[in-house]
């Protein structure tokens, strides 16, 4: 190893504490809500959008010109707001352009949307705001769903700087039905009976060619066009919702991250279900895996995905890992419930005793009848979910004396859930709920690193949270 690169890993190491440090930190938070940030427009309304330059942090340290819309009047974002609007009905967005002059012209496109457009300059695919000018598009939203924005304007640079953004289109008028119970903050991703979740996630996914970015950067003070480089595109950073892991983990809107306020870091509760928006924005597949369970995909592009012979059943695949291409977006639920780990994940002898009898269980085994994950509720229990044909069987190991372990930071000093044990001076510290951690990545090994810098880049942390935790994202 050379120096340099040694000085790249320790920046890497060191810039790996904060986030997770911060990921501790909002354990101990105290409200819930569904996990998407980003701007509600309600029919009717317009949300006044800017093009503009700025720069990026990625996790190695370094920083990277960027183009990305942004609320008017707002600094640069990357990605761009996430809009967040109703099936069938009509918004209206006003683009500016305050790229530099050598940028060019530049727009928006909305997949899967009916767009009218004023003003500005025709364009080979879509109304271009000239530098300095603004376009206005009329967009009348389809069906529910999990959509993307984006320049429709030179895209291979374009689009390559940072010009897109998603878009989330709730079901009009959904009914309440669910095939199951759902938490206050969870909803409705299709007007299904099976399309209900407790809570949601964005996962934009993009890659940056730094070649491309420094060649801009070098261009942009110049009277234009931009020239892109000669040579095949590759990239060297890879992102969600616009940072690099394991940025991905530090709290949205962190002052140190100022273009980038999506974080990413999931959480929930045994038993419930997570609904994963997966939009593809750049231009390279991207296999993202979930450990602890495989997926059921709900819908691609939009449309949900259902049995030809009976529209009321699903028929979304189960997936291991799910196929992110450019351009396209996934809806898929994942659930964790620790059915059949084979010993009782609450344990009998590390936290107070527990109960899990038949009368309290439901028709696949969990307990959950007569009682509540809610402590205030006199009918809490501390195991709400639990699979009770796993109760009171023992870990299946024998675990070492301290002396003899390697403790890692999210390790709570027992194995299980919601159950803190002992630690020594220093050890541990990123796990004060006692949760169980999942690392959510691409599953391509190249795009865990930060330009060649280890951890990092197209990755996060699942984290699972005892029932009697209160989960704020």
């Amino acid at each position: 190893m050379t120096i340099l690169e040694s000085r790249a890993l320790g920046a890497g190491i060191a810039r790996l504490i904060a986030p997770l440090a911060v990921a501790a930190a909002m354990m101990f938070a105290t409200t819930a809500h569904a996990g998407i940030d980003g701007v509600t427009v309600a029919s009717g309304n317009t949300v006044n959008l800017t093009a503009s330059e700025g720069y990026i942090s990625i996790a190695d340290g370094g920083s990277v010109y960027s183009w990305g819309y942004s609320a008017a009047g707002s600094a640069m974002q990357l990605p761009g707001p996430t809009l967040i609007a109703t099936a069938g009905e009509t918004i209206t967005v006003t683009l500016t352009n305050s790229l530099p002059a050598a940028a060019g012209n530049v727009s928006i496109v909305f997949p899967g949307q009916t767009v009218s457009a004023s003003g500005g300059e025709d364009g080979e695919l879509t109304r271009e705001a000239p530098t300095g000018g603004t376009v206005t598009y009329t967009v009348t939203l389809g069906g529910p769903g999990t959509y993307q924005y984006h320049s429709g304007t030179q895209p291979d640079l374009q689009v390559e700087m940072g010009l897109y953004g998603a878009i989330v289109v709730r079901p009009s008028a959904a009914s309440t039905t669910c095939n199951y119970s759902i938490i206050p903050a969870g909803g409705k991703a299709y007007d299904h009976a099976d399309a209900c979740y407790d809570r949601e996630y964005l996962f934009l996914l993009s890659e940056i060619d730094i070649d491309i970015h420094q060649a801009a950067e070098q261009q942009v003070s110049g009277p234009g066009p931009i020239i892109l480089p000669a040579g095949a595109y590759h990239s060297e950073y890879w992102m969600i919702n616009g940072r690099a892991g394991p940025d991905t983990m530090a709290a949205a809107g962190d002052v140190l991250l100022p273009s980038q306020p999506y974080n990413i870091l999931p959480r929930m509760h045994p038993g419930e279900r997570l609904l994963l928006r997966l939009v593809g924005a750049g231009r390279e597949m991207h296999p993202f895996h979930t450990h602890g369970n495989h997926v059921r995909v709900l819908a691609r592009d939009g449309g949900l995905l259902v049995s030809e012979t009976d529209p009321a059943k699903l028929a979304g695949p189960l997936l291991f890992t799910i196929p992110s291409v450019p351009g396209g977006t996934v809806d898929a639920i994942f659930e964790w419930t620790g059915r059949d780990l084979g010993w009782d994940m609450y344990g009998t002898t590390d936290v107070t005793p527990h109960t899990c009898d038949a009368a309290g269980t439901d028709a696949e085994g969990y307990y959950t009848v007569g009682v509540s994950k809610d402590p205030s509720d006199p009918a809490f229990a501390a195991n709400y979910g639990e699979y009770c044909a796993d109760h009171d069987k023992p870990i299946p190991v024998t675990l070492p004396s301290l002396s003899s372990l390697a403790f890692g930071g999210f390790y709570s000093g027992s194995p299980y859930l919601g159950a803190l044990g002992s630690l020594p001076p220093g050890e541990g510290g990123l796990n004060p709920d006692a949760g169980f951690t999942y690392m959510w990545h691409s599953h391509n090994e190249r795009e865990l690193v930060n330009n060649d810098v280890f951890p990092g880049g197209m990755m996060t942390m699942l984290i699972i949270e005892a029932p009697a935790t209160a989960i704020n994202d």
